[in-house]
């Protein structure tokens, strides 16, 4: 098989890229090592952007986001028994975010690509990146008993942290930071009215809580947990109970519970690939980096890759103008570190660190503090949190 571009990895981001660069006439294989139920079968943040929905749109498949997504123009703090609003569509100039699950994303997204008999393989097994340095890379990967070459132009690796293509960098040219939380979000999904028209985010001494939602009859709920508890020491009463006793007095009186739907627990780690490209091989989302989802940034972040990288592929096939795509892992970086910063603040802010010293406590109930006691401070996280610029 030939193609012009070969994405590895069938999630949202490697599927929107396919789309976009189908709509511009440039061709793509994209081949998913899973099925296609089990990529929809993943429960994932679902707070987009109102650059990344801009960009939906643009792929057309954006028409059920905007009539089936929720509009947010802010979102709560609950810290010392009270609840406090940051104001997004005050704080950065009128934008907001839209809540929609990332399952009915990568669900639009799927159905895009089949109505225009996009080259997407599922179940794909030993994927295997080749000749990265030469103008004429390609990949393989074993179907039953049979090896299958794809060569093309480029490989775009969206395959995650665990994929295969950022091992395909040398590591003499790869620079990798990471850092692991002490904790876990244990979170679940109850088909159950929300607690809040908009997301609560809530400090307390006994650790972190989020109410989220995904509809207004399917609610989200995590609660910190430490990183040694697995799912079954948490039946549905326990994490009701736990969650209850983490919110304010007004809102855990009127929180609606049920059983879990869904029920897991997802480390937190923040983790950087330097640089996002080599040769021929361009990495996307997860495979380059990854945050903790306090600030809601890991899908989002995926996101401006892919713009970078259409626009970037575009210029190439269209201009034969090879300045954006030279310069994505510069820009990309740019805005991921910019990303990992409001992360690590959004995190560093809100959870309990049970090695923190009294003065490290301090500091952080001064942080918090200081939030509401400054509107510039007030407009700096909302800011960050509808989207900076692409």
């Amino acid at each position: 098989m030939k193609t012009q571009i070969c994405i590895i990895g069938g999630g949202p981001s490697g599927l929107l890229l396919s789309q976009l660069l189908h709509l511009k006439g440039i061709d793509t294989i994209l081949l998913e090592r899973h099925s296609r139920e089990y990529v929809l079968s993943r429960i994932r943040a679902g707070v987009l952007e109102h650059g990344f929905a801009a960009l939906m749109r643009e792929a057309q498949c954006g028409d059920r986001m905007d009539r089936e997504g929720e509009i947010h123009e802010g979102f709560f703090i609950a810290h010392d028994g009270r609840l406090d609003r940051i104001d997004l569509h005050k704080y950065s100039g009128g934008n907001s975010v839209i809540v929609y699950g990332q399952t009915e994303l990568t669900r639009d997204l799927y159905e895009a690509r089949e109505r225009m008999k996009g080259n997407v393989i599922h179940n794909v097994e030993d994927v295997h990146l080749n000749d990265l340095a030469s103008d004429a890379p390609y990949v393989t990967y074993r179907d039953g008993d049979a090896i299958i070459r794809i060569d093309c132009d480029y490989i775009v690796g969206a395959d995650g942290f665990h994929g295969v293509s950022r091992k395909a960098i040398p590591k003499d040219v790869l620079r990798e930071y990471e850092r692991i939380y002490p904790f876990g979000w244990l979170g679940v999904l109850s088909r159950t009215k929300p607690v809040s028209p908009e997301l609560i985010y809530s400090k307390h001494e006994r650790g972190f809580a989020l109410c989220s939602l995904r509809s207004q009859i399917l609610s989200r709920y995590y609660i910190q947990v430490p990183l040694e508890d697995s799912v079954e020491d948490w039946p549905d009463h326990a994490f009701w109970a736990e969650l209850q006793r983490r919110l304010p007095d007004e809102v855990a009186g009127r929180l609606e519970t049920g059983p879990a739907i869904e029920k897991s627990i997802a480390p937190l780690r923040s983790f950087v690939a330097e640089p996002m490209c080599y040769k021929r091989l361009f990495l996307a989302g997860d495979a380059a980096h990854i945050v903790p989802p306090t600030g809601a940034r890991g899908l989002n972040s995926a996101a401006s890759d892919i713009y970078y990288l259409y626009h970037g592929l575009v210029d190439h096939y269209r201009n034969g103008d090879d300045a954006r795509l030279d310069g994505y892992s510069d820009r990309a970086l740019a805005r991921v570190w910019k990303a990992q910063r409001f992360s690590w603040w959004m995190t560093t802010l809100l959870h309990r660190f049970p090695a923190n010293s009294p003065y490290e406590n301090k500091l952080q109930e001064t942080d918090l503090q200081y939030l509401f006691s400054s509107e510039l401070a007030k407009g700096s996280l909302a800011e960050n949190y509808v989207g900076l610029p692409f």
